[in-house]
Order: C-alpha cells, then sequence, then structure tokens
C-alpha cells in the first residue's frame, strides 16, 4: 500500500466501474438487437459489426439512434411475457373468462325465467365438461 496513494486507488476503482458498465452497455445493446423483430438480419449484422469493430462509436451510435426504442421494446417484451403467464394461470386453473362468462350469462337466463331448472343444468354441466 506504501507505493499505490489513495487517489491512484480512486482511480483505479473509478475506472473499474466504468469497464462494467461498459459490459454491461455493451451486452445490453447485443440482446436489444436480438430481440428485436423489426430490424432485418443485415441491419443486426451491421450494427453488430460496427459495435464489436468501433466499440465506443458502435455503442454511442446506436443508443442515440435507437436508444429511444430500447424502452419500448423492453415494454413490449413484458406486457407479452405477462399476457402469456397469465393465459398459464387460466389454462392451469381450468378455467377461462370466455366460460366464467357464459355460466353468469345462463345463471341470468336462469334467473330471468328464460331457462328451466333442468336447461340450466344441462347447459352447465355442458360448459363444466367442455372446459
Amino acid at each position: 500500500m506504501e507505493n499505490y496513494p489513495m487517489l491512484d486507488l480512486f482511480w483505479t476503482m473509478l475506472l473499474l466501474f466504468f469497464w462494467v458498465l461498459w459490459f454491461f452497455l455493451l451486452f445490453r445493446i447485443i440482446g436489444d438487437l436480438f430481440r428485436d423483430h423489426e430490424l432485418g438480419g443485415w441491419a443486426k449484422a451491421g450494427w453488430m459489426i460496427l459495435v464489436i469493430l468501433l466499440p465506443f462509436v458502435g455503442v454511442l451510435a446506436y443508443v442515440i439512434v435507437r436508444g429511444k426504442g430500447m424502452s419500448q421494446r423492453d415494454v413490449k417484451q413484458a406486457e407479452a411475457q405477462q399476457t402469456a403467464f397469465k393465459q398459464y394461470v387460466r389454462e392451469a386453473a381450468g378455467t377461462s373468462d370466455d366460460s366464467v362468462d357464459q355460466l353468469h350469462k345462463l345463471s341470468e337466463l336462469k334467473s330471468r325465467g328464460d331457462l328451466t331448472e333442468e336447461e340450466y343444468a344441462q347447459a352447465k354441466q355442458k360448459l363444466l365438461a367442455r372446459s
């Protein structure tokens, strides 16, 4: 420690922080490139070449040109995952919104007197057997 002053330690830690931050940003950009379905293969290849051969210029250019779309693609992916999760839960639980709505409509028809008790029971049994 005698030959390594505190200021040098600070600069080393700062450079290490920026190095880790740089790799985080680089991998984030590469992930965004592969996640974007609207961008063609040649455009993806061009961005990858730019990011790999001229890393600082490539990453900064990507953030400037396509930075706004990165957050939009993140939100879109999160919504798609949420929708898929909800659909999975519905399927795993064995009920869907459609069957619940139909059961509600059947009970309304029965309560208004449009269906007899026997017709209601048959329709309900068919609906539950289907789902």
